[in-house]
């Protein structure tokens, strides 16, 4: 009994913890309505928008590459498996990095590169957005944020990765991974059981 009080009060203090430093944000769309409009050039210079991508699904991760929580996703090989199987299968990933120039996870474009291309990484394309436009259009709270955006253009789902608000690698193999049941729900045409859930990790570093 006393390990697992103890577990959950670690826990407690984690949940409590990562959203520090995220700074105001708004409150992002609703579940089944539209999702935001947005342009933001990517780690290879490019002008990408939301709108350049409809009628497919799209994911959208938020991405601190010092962040220990992306690391447990990206250390464990969790991320880029995600990525790889559903970009294979048509879908759209972008990956956001919204923090601001000289915080905590801001790069310029070729170190995003190099970055995915030293993990493994496998989005379609990392989106740079350090003035935090993208991001407060979506009220991005945490590193990682996950929205799943389907053919239409609704989002149908937000929040975690995952039921393990943790930094532990251990934990990915028995977590409940709410993008990929997502995703199969989606492309099997089916309604999203778990359409929101409550994101952890380190609060985005916004400009103030």
């Amino acid at each position: 009994m006393i390990p697992m009080l103890h577990r959950l009060a670690l826990q407690g203090v984690v949940l409590a913890a990562v959203f520090l430093g995220a700074g105001p944000v708004q409150a992002g769309p609703q579940i089944g309505q539209p999702a935001p409009a947005f342009t933001a050039t990517d780690a290879a210079g490019r002008s990408r928008s939301l709108a350049e991508f409809a009628g497919k699904t799209v994911v959208l991760e938020w991405w601190n590459p010092e962040c220990p929580f992306v690391g447990k996703h990206y250390g464990s090989g969790n991320m880029q498996r995600l990525q790889g199987e559903w970009t294979g299968k048509g879908v759209v990933w972008l990956t956001v990095d919204s923090s601001a120039a000289g915080q905590q996870g801001f790069v310029d474009g070729a170190s995003a590169t190099a970055l995915m291309r030293e993990r493994g990484g496998a989005p379609t394309a990392v989106l740079l957005d350090p003035l935090g436009a993208v991001g407060r259009a979506y009220g991005a709270k945490t590193t990682p944020h996950m929205f799943v955006i389907d053919a239409k253009g609704r989002v149908v789902y937000a929040g975690g990765i995952d039921d393990k608000p943790s930094t532990d690698q251990a934990d990915v193999a028995a977590a409940k991974n709410y993008v990929a049941d997502a995703l199969a729900e989606v492309a099997a045409g089916r309604p999203v059981t778990v359409a929101a859930s409550q994101p952890y990790g380190c609060g985005v570093k916004y400009a103030r």
